[in-house]
């Protein structure tokens, strides 16, 4: 990294010599405005809207509007007589506890960085802010401009974090503030276990700049003359109006599904786990007197098959013995039927001859 600040950390009567260097960057894909046709840059001109003539950086001056078309022009003499220029402190001007400082007041992130034999009173005012756990305010001229910032420790590095002034807080002004809207409390409550159920440890590592990824593979294509194929984009519904408590129970349930917890989300009580218990005992009763009967119908199943088979050849005598009594039956009344078949027989030809 590359110092961009160079200057004294005043602790008391403690000089600290630093080095600042910015903490924070900008991963954003930047472009240049090109010529459609050819690809080339496109260069602007620095012209005077009075003469027409273009302007050079050595002609160049700062100008204060104060209305009515007139401007006063400040030069570099007048910015060099003030203060800022040679001020290279940061000076400590009290010790706060850390959440007394709103986050909207922070603005950029610098690391500290000791300087030649600044070592050890920077690791004393390390330590001492540790030891404290509070942050120190001060006052520091970046860029031509005095800023309040805070002095803080992460990661064994002192982090001065410009801040911005009270009065370039806007002050909110919306409609809504005024009107008197009740909020009834089953909504929240039921917004309140949604919030528990979606709490978890902040890990900035868990998210991704979708945009920029899919950006960067734009860019990467067009280099290597890939074709682009964009991802087709789910259709959204038209947001109709839904109930408030149905929106909360669903996106709970969603929410706690989501982190592998049960549908219903609920601790269980005391007898809901007894009765989960003497459920589970019941069950297992039953399987092992199931388990028990097996063997036994098992037993009887084979004793009855044994049966079966042992009585099937006197089933079968049995059977052969009757079929040769109706068939003896039956051979002994044929010569009997014999006779008056040849009776009926003369009596038809005697009628007939008649």
């Amino acid at each position: 990294m590359r110092a961009i600040w160079k200057g004294a950390v005043s602790f008391g009567l403690v000089s600290i010599g630093v080095k600042l260097y910015s903490a924070t960057e900008e991963k954003d894909i930047r472009f240049h405005q090109v010529h459609r046709a050819d690809g080339g840059r496109i260069r602007y001109k620095r012209t005077c809207s009075v003469c027409g003539e273009e302007v050079t950086y050595d002609d160049i001056a700062k100008g204060y509007d104060i209305g009515g078309g007139e401007m006063v022009i400040l030069t570099d003499e007048d910015f060099a007589e003030l203060p800022l220029t040679s001020s290279h402190a940061i000076d400590v001007l009290e010790f706060v506890p850390a959440e007394q400082v709103d986050p909207i007041l922070y603005n950029k992130a610098y690391f500290l960085a000791p300087e030649g034999a600044a070592t050890k009173p920077y690791v004393l005012l390390r330590d001492a802010l540790l030891d404290s756990e509070r942050v120190a305010i001060v006052k520091v001229a970046l860029r031509q401009r005095e800023q309040l910032a805070t002095l803080r420790v992460r990661e064994g590095v002192l982090l001065l974090n410009t801040m911005l002034w009270p009065d370039e807080i806007r002050q909110p002004d919306f409609g809504f503030l005024g009107e008197d809207i009740t909020v009834r409390p089953p909504e929240l409550a039921m917004a309140s276990s949604l919030i528990d159920s979606m709490t978890g440890d902040f890990q900035p590592d868990a998210f991704t700049d979708d945009y920029r990824a899919a950006l960067q593979e734009v860019i990467d294509a067009k280099v290597e003359g890939r074709e682009i194929v964009a991802p087709e984009e789910e259709e959204r519904a038209p947001a109709a109006a839904v109930d408030l408590m149905a929106a909360l129970k669903a996106s709970v349930e969603r929410a706690r599904t989501a982190r592998g917890e049960p549908a219903g989300g609920r601790e269980p009580t005391p007898i809901s786990a007894a009765r989960s218990a003497q459920k589970a005992a019941g069950m297992k009763r039953a399987e092992e007197q199931k388990a028990a009967k097996a063997p036994a119908k098992k037993a009887a199943k084979k004793t009855a098959e044994k049966t079966e088979a042992e009585k099937a050849p006197a089933r079968k005598t049995a059977e052969k013995k009757t079929t040769g009594r109706k068939t003896a039956e039956k051979k002994a009344t044929e010569p009997e039927k014999a006779p008056a078949k040849k009776a009926a027989g003369a009596r038809k030809t005697t009628r007939k001859t008649a």
